[in-house]
């Protein structure tokens, strides 16, 4: 019987660093499924297709073909064929995927691909609605968030270290609308399931949230 991890959290809490390491410490695959969203969004930036329009959007998915491999268990998204996981990173791309993700066909498009890893697979597995609608029944749930200021500050570090100019306080701002997006759309919002491991981030190492988390996660796999 396969394991499974869920981590759920808001942008910049820094729920793929940590789950990349979980992954790693316990030997499963992390499943980044933002990376599936941005796939998606990719494809339509590439086509030049009016992304705003959701009919639109959900008559297309059908062309869509999207695998997930791994390479020595690093996370590689195959679309129509042609490896694009150096492109998902892309700002350009991160800000469609954030239009196009409330869609309800695109979740339901990319449901069934999440999950069919997790039945042959144990998985550590991020997103925002992993706990609630991709794994509700993973062995171990985790919410990991951390103050709006504090994710803002993390993604400015980040950005600065990849020598990419930017604005702190248009990345406060657009997380913080993020938020708003993520835990009011119709379909699938950011929440913390009732039997999630919930965790404040604000002011911790990554090695004091990885550790704690093992802790926690230990008790219930081992």
């Amino acid at each position: 019987m396969f394991k499974s991890i869920s981590i759920d959290g808001p942008a910049g809490s820094g729920k793929s660093d940590v789950a990349e390491i979980i992954s790693k410490k316990l030997g499963f695959l992390h499943i980044d499924t933002g990376a599936l969203y941005r796939s998606v969004a990719f494809y339509f930036s590439q086509k030049l297709i009016d992304f705003s329009n959701e009919t639109l959007v959900c008559k297309e998915l059908s062309n869509i073909k999207i695998d997930i491999k791994f390479d020595d268990l690093s996370q590689k998204v195959i679309l129509n064929g042609v490896d694009i996981s150096g492109e998902l990173r892309k700002s350009e791309v991160s800000k469609i995927a954030s239009k196009i993700s409330p869609y309800k066909c695109v979740r339901e498009f990319l449901l069934p691909i999440q999950r069919e890893f997790s039945k042959n697979h144990n998985v550590v597995m991020e997103g925002r609605d992993i706990s609630t609608v991709v794994l509700p029944d993973a062995n171990v749930k985790i919410f990991l968030t951390a103050s709006v200021e504090e994710r803002a500050k993390r993604r400015f570090k980040q950005l600065e270290s990849r020598k990419i100019k930017c604005d702190y306080n248009q990345i406060l701002s657009s997380i913080k609308e993020r938020d708003c997006d993520d835990t009011n759309r119709k379909y699938s919002p950011l929440k913390v399931s009732d039997d999630a491991i919930f965790l404040d981030s604000t002011g911790k190492t990554i090695e004091e949230v990885v550790d704690f988390l093992m802790y926690k996660i230990r008790k219930v796999i081992y």
